[in-house]
């Protein structure tokens, strides 16, 4: 093919997978494995924030204490370290309430990380073990060295492998995955390309030395990751033997081809990158893609001695649909095992059951139509292989390891009747009531009946689970988009809740976050939205199929009993506590007002807390009495600095 007829077919294969061909760029160019201005243009203006940050913190950063660490005085370190773990609690109260790092377990883990206490903690460690005074800093070069090395090895070095294996799979099929960027996982070859891509990595190096040589070297070993991306088990220094051979004679070709992006990069340079990296970024790695199929063919077709490693005839070829059958039997029972013509509900149950994934009945027609959406999510992406529309891993002579061939699920992609969903309101309150009880008793060591009602139930956690299993019924089948999607209903129900609290009970709380890092006004924050979005997913891909399997085998007259049971406790216990809510220590008291105001740091403190109503009853009050001496001496909160000590 000429120069043109490459590029034809490159910007064809950019068209066809625009968006993970864009995405695959992008990520070389953060690994540094390609150049652009866009990186360049990053680099630029993150910097000065970091020149910033350090001249606000004065003459203390985390750079100070890795520095006293490494030079054998750990107790420098430890020292610079509390003080900085300090300024950056003091500057999160006086700046954004949102960014706490005085209470809850992200907060001590973003210190830690910020104030270098735990590289402290290690170095300290490892010294009290071994009674020596530097083999902790010696340790921790070491391990921050292979940390690094590490990093590249497995990553950095082989991504490069795993970019080529992207756009030389776009050529030839319709549909590319985003699981492909782990194809070596799924090969167990992960390692073995690392290691040979070092190898290679340290031949270019080394002829680099030479420099003429390096530049002749590096368009001779150019073809070794598209190479090794075609067939991941050979070692690097086959890969190499192999790319110059193939490139001899056409290393000058080879230069004239990069030249002729040499447009694209000067445009690049007047966009910022943008430009490089939303289109001849991708479209320049499909050229050489197309480039490497090209040798490839004239390898094959000469007889050079190793391009019988090159055979993965399916990279470049379709299989015929009898051999996809054939390999791929368990899926064509799955797909031969749907009903074409399945009746879908229609009306207000068709609403129900596309949008919410509700049943109101329970009949036969719509049994067999969630049977039906049961075995299309089986399929998935097999069944785009199947059809000749993705790469056929069975078919390579690396097949990829698969668990089981035919993998059951829990069937999460079911419908939820009403009655069931009543059961999973009362067991996720219930179990959400249990949580947080045990939490108290293990902390405190006393028993508390948490929430504003009076029975063993938290109906926060019943409504949240029920609206995770019906508004986002939609994006089930895709586990990324369910996890952010549970995270913001999670925190919209538990926003919301305690906002309607406030209000109703006259701003009486029932969980103050005010302190917590990345905090909203106190009512919701980080921490807790990571630990309801990873139980929703256990809840929606585990739980509640489960759960919901045992409620089907209740007879149905007991089903509607227990339910209308329990809904009549629980509307008398909301009604009962309407107007007698469940409050008191540990319930809506979080922390005693009296204090003993030793410093006047302790004193700020206190008052800083009042001001934003974190102190119990005397929350908002315009002065404060300083109970702490048992006398009625009130400090107005226009002089937070002053403070009396009283004995």
């Amino acid at each position: 093919m000429t120069r043109r007829e490459i590029k034809a077919r490159a910007r064809q294969n950019v068209k066809k997978h625009y968006m993970i061909l864009v995405m695959t760029g992008l990520i070389a160019v953060f690994l540094g494995l390609q150049s652009s201005s866009f990186d360049n243009f990053v680099r630029m203006y993150s910097a000065e924030p970091m020149a910033d940050t350090r001249v606000a913190m004065g003459s203390i950063g985390l750079v100070d204490v890795v520095r006293h660490i490494l030079m054998g005085d750990p107790e420098k370190g430890r020292e610079l370290s509390e003080k900085l773990k300090e300024q950056e609690i003091e500057r999160s109260k006086e700046g954004n309430r949102a960014l706490g790092r005085s209470r809850g377990a992200l907060s001590k883990i973003v210190n830690g990380v910020t104030s270098g206490s735990f590289l402290v903690m290690f170095v300290s460690g490892i010294n009290s073990l071994f009674g020596s005074d530097n083999l902790g800093s010696l340790l921790l070069v070491l391990l921050a060295f292979a940390g690094v090395f590490g990093f590249y090895l497995l990553v950095v070095n082989t991504y490069t492998v795993i970019a080529a294996r992207m756009f030389l799979e776009g050529r030839c099929y319709e549909k590319l995955a985003i699981h492909r960027f782990v194809f070596l996982l799924r090969r167990k070859r992960w390692m073995k390309v690392s290691i040979a891509m070092l190898v290679y990595t340290a031949y270019e190096f080394l002829w680099m030395l030479t420099i003429i040589g390096g530049i002749v070297k590096y368009y001779s070993y150019y073809l070794a990751p598209y190479i090794l991306a075609e067939n991941p088990s050979l070692s690097g220094r086959q890969a190499v033997t192999l790319s110059r051979k193939m490139m001899r004679g056409h290393k000058w070709e080879c230069f004239v081809m990069e030249c002729s992006f040499l447009g694209w990069s000067v445009l690049g340079a007047f966009t910022f990158g943008l430009t490089e990296v939303f289109y001849s970024l991708p479209y320049q790695m499909a050229a050489f893609s197309e480039y490497y199929a090209g040798l490839r063919r004239q390898a094959k077709a000469a007889g050079i001695p190793g391009a019988e490693f090159l055979n993965d005839t399916y990279l470049y070829e379709k299989a015929s649909g009898e051999l996809l059958a054939e390999t791929y039997e368990d899926v064509v029972e799955w797909k031969n095992g749907q009903k074409e013509n399945v009746k879908k509900p229609e009306g207000f149950r068709g609403v129900l059951s596309d949008w919410l994934g509700i049943f109101i009945g329970d009949s036969e027609e719509e049994r067999g139509y969630e049977e039906n959406r049961e075995l299309q999510m089986r399929l998935g992406m097999c069944k785009d292989v199947v059809e000749g529309r993705a790469y056929p891993g069975r078919l390579s002579h690396f097949p990829e390891t698969e668990k089981q061939k035919r993998v059951e699920t829990f069937h999460y992609m079911r419908h939820y009747s009403v009655w069931s969903l009543i059961m999973l309101f009362f067991f996720f309150s219930i179990m959400g009531w249990c949580w947080e009880v045990s939490i108290h008793l293990v902390l405190d060591g006393v028993f508390v009946n948490r929430g504003t009602l009076h029975g063993p139930w938290l109906p926060i956690y019943g409504g949240g689970g029920v609206l995770l299993l019906t508004l986002l019924n939609r994006v089930r089948n895709h586990p990324v988009v369910q996890f952010f999607s549970i995270i913001f209903v999670c925190g919209m129900v538990e926003y919301w809740t305690s906002y309607y609290l406030e209000v109703v009970y006259d701003g009486k709380k029932w969980w103050d976050y005010s302190g917590y890092f990345l905090n909203l006004n106190g009512r919701i924050c980080a921490e807790g939205l990571l630990v309801f979005g990873i139980g929703g997913m256990v809840i929606v891909y585990i739980a509640a199929p489960l759960l919901d399997n045992r409620i089907r085998g209740i007879p149905k007259n007991v089903l509607v009993c227990c339910c209308l049971v329990l809904l009549c406790l629980y509307t008398a216990d909301c009604g009962y506590s309407m107007g007698h809510p469940n409050e008191g220590k540990g319930i809506t008291d979080y922390e005693p007002v009296s204090r003993d105001f030793g410093s006047q740091e302790v004193f700020g403190e206190f008052i800083e807390e009042i001001k934003y109503g974190r102190c119990g009853d005397y929350a908002g009050d315009t002065a404060i009495p300083a109970v702490c001496v048992g006398k009625c001496l009130y400090y107005p909160l226009d002089y937070p600095v002053a403070w009396r000590l009283q004995a």
